[in-house]
């Protein structure tokens, strides 16, 4: 089966990772870990203070970036009266059932389609925060489905403007796949005690298995980290293999470049396509508006082929695909797929 709904990593892993995998010695996990006698949460964390110019105190480690998320939400909504959390209205639909799960309610500020993408009217997230006064605010940079981004200098502007007790959190799983530069991160949790960033290594760096997920988190949450942290450590093959990740940069951006043909291929041969649109992406993955007349025949077809690619349910986006970009061969079958489908209608 060809699994292109759920964003995962159709690749291969860096030599690094084999090789750390390979070569993890079985013992290792008869022991916790000593580095907490240090006052450091793991090897991990360590390094990521050092990549990201973060104190290590303020780096956040999880079970996936699903975890950074769940601990945010279930802690901050549930530390007083203010119970409600800000989220964008097309958006990873886990958002708001988190929310539900610690007795908390959501609401939600627009995305704007403009063009041939979605984007956020940073003004208007603003406005929405203020007039609400959410306890959390939640943005996603790029957001999953839409495949849209914020720049840091936007994000900068949102933290200025917005009540310093709504705790914001960015959620960046796809950040990576955007740009290299990461120099902004530091200034802003730095500068923002009510702001974390959430990353993870599912998807840039194709470990969704792993489940090993980051973050970085502003001054002044001790209790937030005591709720958070492991006292005993974390898994310590995760951290292993997650150190030779982290040290895989050139492997996985030559994957993410490889991206951009799966992108080209599908403005050049369904762009034109009447009833479809091709959303910008700067994700690892993709959104297309296709004719919803074709969806049972095309499911159909997708099926024969052993592929899965995600039909939108949400509101709004009911006559939409998203697709993982994935390998080639694996893209030009989906996209050939499309258009037989679409011609023998």
């Amino acid at each position: 089966m060809n699994f292109l709904d759920r964003n995962e990593f159709n690749f291969q892993p860096s030599q690094k990772v084999v090789d750390a995998i390979k070569n993890f010695e079985p013992e290792t996990l008869c022991f916790y870990t000593r580095i907490f006698d240090q006052g450091k949460k793991s090897v991990v964390s360590v390094r990521l203070s050092e990549i990201y110019n973060v104190p290590e105190d303020q780096v956040l480690l999880a079970y996936g970036g699903e975890e950074i998320l769940k601990n945010a939400i279930h802690y901050f909504l549930m530390e007083g009266d203010n119970k409600t959390i800000l989220i964008p209205e097309f958006s990873w639909w886990y958002y708001n059932c988190v929310a539900s799960e610690c007795g908390g309610s959501f609401e939600m500020y627009p995305l704007h389609e403009t063009g041939d993408t979605f984007a956020y009217d940073v003004d208007e997230v603003i406005e929405y925060t203020n007039r609400i006064h959410p306890r959390m605010l939640l943005l996603a940079s790029p957001n999953n489905p839409t495949g849209n981004s914020l720049s840091s200098e936007e994000i900068g502007k949102i933290m200025e403007n917005i009540p310093s007790d709504t705790m914001v959190l960015v959620d960046e799983a796809y950040a990576s796949f955007i740009t290299t530069d990461t120099d902004y991160i530091a200034p802003l949790v730095n500068k923002y005690n009510n702001l974390i960033i959430s990353r993870t290594l599912s998807k840039f760096y194709g470990l969704p298995g792993l489940r090993v997920g980051f973050g970085f988190i502003g001054k002044g949450h001790d209790q937030f980290l005591s709720y958070s942290n492991k006292y005993l450590g974390y898994n310590r093959f995760s951290e292993s293999v997650a150190l030779a990740a982290l040290e895989s940069d050139e492997h996985y951006r030559k994957v993410a470049d490889e991206m951009e043909w799966d992108r080209q291929l599908f403005q050049k041969e369904l762009g034109s396509l009447p009833g479809f649109k091709v959303y910008k992406s700067v994700a690892n993955f993709i959104l297309i508006k296709y004719p919803v007349a074709i969806k049972e025949a095309l499911q159909k077809a997708m099926a024969e082929q052993n592929y899965k690619i995600k039909f939108m349910g949400d509101k709004g986006l009911e006559d939409c695909l998203r697709i993982t970009l994935g390998r080639k061969e694996q893209i030009q079958v989906v996209v050939d797929t499309i258009k037989r489908v679409f011609y023998n209608k």
